[in-house]
Parts: C-alpha cells; sequence; structure tokens
C-alpha cells in the first residue's frame, strides 16, 4: 500500500473512531485520539481540532433538546405530515377539536409547551391519530368517525397528549443523527477532507426529519411507550372529568374496524387487545360509558359531516 494511501486511511480511520466516541458522550476520547494522530503526524491540527469541535457538536445533539428547539423540530415534522395528508376543510371541527385537545392538556403534567398545543384533522379515512414533539397534533376524519361519545373523542386525545407530555416523539428524534451535526460535520470536514473521505463521515450521521416522520407515520412506537402513553391518557381523563373507560370502547371498536397492512392505526400502534387487558387491569371495575346531552349536543354539531 503506498504511503499517501495508508496516511488517508489513518485519516479516516481516526475521523471513525473520534466520531464513534462523541456518539458515546466521550469528547476526551476525541480530544485524545485526534491529539495522538496529529502529534504522529497522521492528520494535521487543524483536522485534530476539526475532529474535537464535531465531536462536540454531535455530543450536543444527544443532550437534552430546548423546549423552543422542540418546538421548531415538531413544526418540521408537521410540514412533512403536511406533505402527504392535507387539513380537512371544517372550521367547526377544527374548533371544536382544538378547545376540547387544549382543555385536556391544562389536565396533563405538561399543560403548557414552547408553542402551545394544536390539534389538526386530516382530510383522511385511514383511523389513526399522532403527535409531533412540542404539541403538534393529528387525528384523522376515519378516527373520529369512530368516536360515539365525547368521551372517546377525549380519549384519542388524552393519548396523544400523553405522547407529547412524555417527549415520546422528541426521544425518537434523538435516536437518530439530527441535521445539526450533519451541518457541523459539513462544515468543519470540508475545510480539511476530500469528497471521498467527507462522503464517509457523513455517512455515519444520516438522518433527517424525513427519517422521523416516517417513524412517527409508518412505524409508530414501541409497545412500551404505547402503554406509557395510555397510562398517562388514563390519568388525564380522570383528571379532567371523562371516563377513563372510553379508552377501552375507542380500543375495542377500533379492533374490528381495522385492516392488517392497511396505511393506519394497525401499522402504527401494537394489537389493540394487548393494550385493552392491560388498561382493564389497571382501571379495574368500570363506569359505563355515558354522554349527557350538552356533550352530545356540541359532538355532533361540530362534527356532523365527519
Amino acid at each position: 500500500m503506498k504511503p499517501n494511501t495508508i496516511a488517508r486511511s489513518l485519516r479516516a480511520l481516526a475521523l471513525s473512531a473520534a466520531f464513534a466516541a462523541s456518539v458515546l458522550s466521550c469528547v476526551s476520547i476525541a480530544e485524545a485520539g485526534s491529539g495522538i494522530a496529529a502529534a504522529s503526524g497522521v492528520i494535521t491540527t487543524d483536522q485534530a481540532a476539526s475532529i474535537t469541535k464535531v465531536a462536540g457538536a454531535v455530543e450536543k445533539t444527544f443532550e437534552d433538546i430546548t423546549p423552543e428547539q422542540e418546538y421548531y423540530i415538531g413544526r418540521s415534522v408537521g410540514a412533512q405530515v403536511l406533505t402527504t395528508a392535507r387539513p380537512y376543510d371544517n372550521a367547526a371541527a377544527s374548533r371544536y377539536v382544538n378547545l376540547l385537545g387544549q382543555s385536556l392538556a391544562l389536565f396533563s403534567t405538561r399543560p403548557e409547551t414552547f408553542g402551545g398545543y394544536h390539534f389538526l384533522v386530516l382530510e383522511s379515512d385511514a383511523i389513526n391519530a399522532f403527535a409531533a414533539p412540542g404539541g403538534l397534533v393529528f387525528v384523522t376524519r376515519g378516527m373520529l368517525r369512530l368516536c360515539s361519545t365525547e368521551h372517546e373523542v377525549a380519549a384519542v386525545l388524552a393519548h396523544e397528549i400523553a405522547h407529547v407530555q412524555f417527549q415520546h416523539g422528541l426521544k425518537a428524534i434523538k435516536t437518530d443523527r439530527l441535521t445539526s451535526a450533519l451541518a457541523t460535520i459539513g462544515t468543519e470536514a470540508a475545510k480539511t477532507l476530500g469528497p471521498a473521505e467527507l462522503k464517509e463521515v457523513t455517512a455515519q450521521f444520516e438522518g433527517s426529519i424525513s427519517d422521523i416522520t416516517r417513524t412517527l407515520v409508518n412505524s409508530g412506537y414501541s409497545r412500551d411507550t404505547e402503554y406509557e402513553a395510555d397510562k398517562g391518557a388514563l390519568a388525564i381523563l380522570r383528571s379532567a372529568g371523562y371516563n377513563p373507560a372510553a379508552l377501552l370502547s375507542m380500543l375495542t371498536v377500533m379492533k374490528t374496524r381495522l385492516k392488517p397492512g392497511a396505511p393506519d392505526f394497525a401499522k402504527t400502534h401494537p394489537d389493540p387487545q394487548l393494550r385493552i387487558d392491560r388498561i382493564q387491569r389497571q382501571l379495574g371495575t368500570l363506569t359505563p360509558v355515558v354522554e349527557n346531552p350538552q356533550a352530545k349536543a356540541r359532538r355532533t354539531r361540530a362534527l356532523a359531516g365527519i
């Protein structure tokens, strides 16, 4: 192997090791590794400084994201969602879902977010609902059609609010490589690396808002995450004066309506029966879900034609 080839390989190896160390929150390892590589002449001091700077940037990506950053990440995810599904053009339905959702959010352990909670009905027959980071909640017309009481509408929204409360979407995003890290890698590495080496390094940190959106919309959360959101939803419903058993009735109806392979709840959530069994154990004795006349009137008026 030619000396230049050896040096290039060692340089790429040093960069890879430094970046791997940063993902493990070990910037000091990156500093040490790049220092040794610089001292041995494998890389220059400028390259060593770039490695250390990028290591710090990537580590910062995995630290707690501020509420403001969460808000903008959520907006980016929301924008991606709206490229494939358009909002339902019905002011009464939108107003009703937002009023109910924002009222429920007040009873969560996270009643406020940087940009506030916002609820959007999607023009879709699919049976689905999901939440982006920061408080942006989507629910489809198909899901709302299944709700036979306001308690059930509240149950759907409370479950999504719980996802926001526990920052499940944000945690999913943090498992990928955020664009801020890629930007820094591009800025720093471009100063000292050739195209092939730069491609090799940046390939390790591929990931984008689009990837996260696909996770939320197509893959869904883990079973344990959904269980946690169910538990949070039950607490919200109780505190807000809604019957938590409505979550059971919703899941029971959904179980009969979901189609395997369809782009809906079945694709992004665990088997409803597993959740039903768990919720029944948590609730114990159940109280029948009864909608009072006032709630029925406002629901049917707002969701007429849904």
